[in-house]
């Protein structure tokens, strides 16, 4: 089996490596990190690179030392949904397929969500669906101790990313800050639409 954290619309390394996998299952009993993809993501704007996070809450009568990932519950006071999506239009509206897309992301951005991994299976069902494969997912019973290469959780830490660039493809402001290495999978989406599954492979 292949292991991986649900993320809010993961990096283009995670999906480079699930469209790999015959078995994917995902982790429901880790520990929540701080800075990590389960509740970020990043994109390109006119500035630059631009972080998208959800704000989150804890879950009342858990412990403060070791707060797992499921628990973790969405602050919806903050209005995280309508500024994800405006950031969103703002910046890729005058892409390629960005219309192409947009009804189906608005099901999520209107979805009232409680806990942080119902988001992140969302997501996740969204870019499956986009990119037309068909990695169906099982859920961890309890927290997996495996050592060999199938366990892809590391995927989940901003900070241990793999350090090999992918190829490059047109993003909409490169000619104004650059080409920017694996920003979330919606940037590829996105810019290349149907061909964003070549891509990845």
């Amino acid at each position: 089996m292949s292991l991986y954290i649900p993320t809010y619309f993961s990096p283009i390394s995670q999906y480079a490596q699930i469209i790999k996998s015959d078995t994917i299952f995902f982790e429901m009993e880790d520990n929540f990190q701080k800075q990590s993809y389960r509740n970020r993501c990043y994109i390109y704007n006119s500035n630059g690179k631009q972080l998208l996070n959800i704000p989150l809450k804890e879950k009342k009568g858990t412990s403060s030392l070791r707060k797992k990932t499921k628990d973790m519950l969405v602050d919806n006071n903050s209005h995280w949904q309508e500024h994800h999506l405006k950031s969103l239009q703002t910046a890729y509206r005058a892409s390629p397929f960005y219309e192409f897309y947009e009804d189906d992301l608005l099901a999520i951005f209107n979805k009232k969500y409680t806990f942080l991994q119902d988001v992140n299976i969302d997501t996740y069902l969204f870019v499956t669906d986009a990119l037309q494969i068909s990695q169906q997912y099982s859920k961890t019973k309890e927290y997996e101790i495996i050592t060999d290469k199938n366990d892809y959780r590391i995927l989940a830490d901003i900070k241990k990313q793999p350090k090999k660039s992918r190829d490059k493809y047109i993003q909409m402001f490169d000619n104004k800050h650059g080409y920017i290495d694996n920003l979330s999978i919606l940037d590829l989406l996105f810019m290349e639409g149907p061909n964003a599954i070549s891509y990845l492979k």
